[in-house]
């Protein structure tokens, strides 16, 4: 298949584009959900051996969810960068060191979104955390010990891909 026309069918908060597809003699329309990317990380205190995770409302599930930290990557930043920043901003950490788990498609058949998932150890704790008040975010900061982490049922994938490797190497 190859792609032979784009078109932005709505450019709002997301974007959305209609790809037209030729395959073969034939000609396929397919609507691409365009939300930008992303980087998100499991993060441990090494200090109070805890896993600091979020909970905060999400549109998609329309109620509150249990995630990693994350956000969207901005333009001309690097993931790293990005995900730095998301930690200082939602959990009030510096963060000492950073390992990238994967970059994923969470959705590739009808989403160009993807995620940088990664692993952060931090230790100094340098702001309040809870999230932005001018992007409206209320962030519940959530502390889990190895364990609770272990047994705690998580419906988000990014939260679900990170867990499993902690449980896998840690």
């Amino acid at each position: 298949m190859k792609i032979v026309q784009r078109t932005r069918v709505y450019d709002g908060f997301y974007k959305l584009s209609q790809l037209t597809l030729q395959d073969g003699e034939q000609q396929l329309k397919r609507e691409r959900f365009e939300p930008g990317h992303a980087a998100a990380a499991l993060v441990f205190d090494t200090q109070r051996q805890q896993y600091l995770l979020t909970r905060q409302y999400r549109i998609g599930a329309e109620g509150e969810v249990l995630e990693i930290a994350a956000g969207m990557i901005d333009k001309d930043e690097q993931a790293e960068a990005t995900i730095r920043r998301e930690i200082q901003e939602e959990l009030g950490y510096e963060v000492d060191q950073l390992q990238e788990i994967v970059t994923m498609w969470p959705s590739p058949g009808g989403s160009a979104e993807t995620i940088a998932v990664f692993y952060a150890e931090v230790s100094r704790k340098t702001g309040e955390g809870g999230g932005l008040a001018d992007e409206n975010e209320q962030i519940e900061v959530v502390e889990l010990s190895r364990e609770a982490l272990a047994s705690q049922k998580f419906e988000d994938a990014k939260t679900l891909i990170a867990v499993q490797w902690a449980r896998l190497r840690k």
